[in-house]
């Protein structure tokens, strides 16, 4: 018993530490459950440690084990995964600024443009179109090679 609320508590530590990491204050007051079993092996019981049934989200829950959970509803959740989605997009979209500059293009936009063509092209023949898998380093030199108009060429300006 004794070490069933050690562990217990060691679960109230961590979700502290988590609450902290997403920026919750000490002063939020969170919302924590806890599954129990019943003599059905089929249901289990919420109850409710702290907090209240009305709190702002995420809801923490503590399983049997002892294993930490958050319960959010489905319009946070589309928010998160638009939120990662936003973020990918805007990775992507600085690999390829990157890459592109790295190539010394002579319009940045006018590269970009054939770039995102490309893209495109790319992911409209690809058979799944969620995973789609694109090496920007291969793409651009790919640009270059059938552009080379679009690049300034050093070896040209050193030796002129």
């Amino acid at each position: 018993m004794e070490q069933e609320k050690n562990k217990f508590s060691n679960a109230l530590e961590k979700i502290e530490s988590i609450s902290k990491d997403i920026g919750l204050s000490k002063k939020d007051k969170k919302t924590i459950l806890k599954i129990e079993k019943t003599d059905n092996p089929d249901i289990k019981t919420l109850n409710l440690q702290s907090g209240s049934w009305e709190a702002n989200e995420p809801w923490f829950v503590i399983d049997e084990d002892n294993n930490i959970h958050t319960l959010v509803s489905i319009e946070s959740l589309l928010k998160i995964i638009e939120a990662l989605k936003l973020a990918q997009q805007e990775n992507f979209n600085q690999k390829l600024e990157k890459t592109i500059w790295q190539h010394i293009p002579i319009d940045f936009q006018d590269v970009w443009v054939v770039a995102m063509d490309e893209i495109k092209r790319i992911a409209a023949s690809s058979k799944d179109k969620k995973n789609i898998n694109i090496d920007i380093e291969k793409l651009i030199k790919s640009i270059k090679s059938k552009h080379p108009n679009l690049f300034f060429n050093l070896k040209d300006i050193v030796y002129e």
